[in-house]
């Protein structure tokens, strides 16, 4: 683990010119890098910042520390932190010949320097086993940086393995990072349908009318890292249970191709239905079953989105009977709500 550490100094030794920011990580995660260049852009890199991810599961922080960057989600240092990192490192080695985690060492050796940790929700450790399905349909509205343990989850697309999800994934990435995982909500109320957009990954059709305040939970597809503590919490954030039930559990739909429209103005991907969801609709009075729908077109602007001070709205056309919905992403208009 010192090792690892010691490799810090290494990459400040070889004095690359330009120098602004070191990134560590590890070889098992995905990182995006044009969102990295991007959320980076937003700070003085002549600054001392140390950016990193807690993990997603809570004994992990408790077992290691909740004020360190988790490794495999990658974590960022200014260049005048890593130079002050690399002169210490020896002496700090040295003070703390007892810690057995890299990650800890590191943040045990920087905060020395008097600086504190500042979690970025783009950097993901992925501390999860199983279906993250869930998680990466309800991405927070933060640019996606980093996904971990691609190695320990089930592959991201059903129908898929793992390298085929990574490929498949990136074929969005290509085409705008900026908007990879974002969660778009927008409503049908000819059908009181709610529809949940994850960029480039999946769609879910829920048969009432939903608030985002609620949809921003990610459902509970997944399971705790290691043993599921007796009590709650487990994770690090809110979740929503997976029970049956017709009016909470949505129709899924994954990422089946995507690429440029004819004008190349816009981006248009075409998501598939996962499975039938076999359940009764939802009985709530004026409410309509959502069974037929096989396909749904999600077409976005082709220009990127840096500044993500609110969500972007949507409007649905989608005819009573049809197989086939389109959803248009676009800019909320003034005071627009998304309830």
């Amino acid at each position: 683990m010192a090792r690892m550490v010691h490799g810090i100094m290494e990459v400040f030794q070889q004095e690359h010119e330009g120098v602004r920011w070191v990134v560590m990580g590890d070889d098992d995660s995905i990182f995006f890098l044009e969102n990295i260049v991007d959320v980076l852009a937003k700070y003085d890199h002549n600054k001392y910042y140390y950016f990193g991810a807690q993990s997603e599961y809570i004994l992990s922080n408790f077992w290691f520390s909740f004020h360190q960057g988790f490794g495999g989600a990658g974590f960022i240092l200014s260049y005048p932190l890593a130079k002050a990192l690399a002169e210490d490192m020896e002496s700090c080695l040295r003070r703390y010949p007892f810690l057995r985690s890299a990650d800890l060492i590191t943040m045990t050796c920087i905060v020395d320097l008097g600086v504190s940790f500042s979690p970025l929700k783009g950097l993901h450790q992925i501390d999860l086993r199983g279906d993250i399905s869930g998680l990466l349909s309800s991405h927070p509205k933060v640019p996606l940086m980093s996904l971990h343990h691609f190695d320990a989850i089930a592959p991201i697309f059903p129908s898929m393995d793992r390298t085929q999800s990574t490929k498949h994934l990136m074929k969005a990435a290509k085409l705008d990072q900026s908007r990879m995982l974002q969660q778009t909500i927008c409503h049908h109320r000819p059908s009181n349908w709610t529809f949940s957009v994850s960029w480039g990954y999946s769609v879910h059709i829920y048969e009432k009318i939903m608030p985002r305040s609620y949809l921003i939970n990610p459902i509970e597809t997944f399971e705790t890292w290691t043993h599921k503590p007796e009590n709650p919490p487990y994770y690090m954030f809110n979740t929503r249970s997976s029970a049956k039930d017709s009016c909470e559990t949505p129709h899924v739909f994954f990422l089946k191709s995507i690429g440029e429209t004819w004008n190349k103005n816009e981006i248009m991907a075409t998501y598939s239905r996962s499975s039938v969801r076999r359940l009764p609709g939802c009985l709530i009075g004026g409410n309509h079953p959502a069974n037929y729908v096989d396909k749904i077109q999600v077409y976005s602007p082709r220009t990127k989105r840096i500044e993500m001070d609110r969500c972007e709205c949507c409007d649905i056309i989608h005819t009573t009977g049809s197989n086939k919905a389109k959803v248009k992403l676009r800019e909320c208009f003034t005071n627009e709500k998304i309830a």
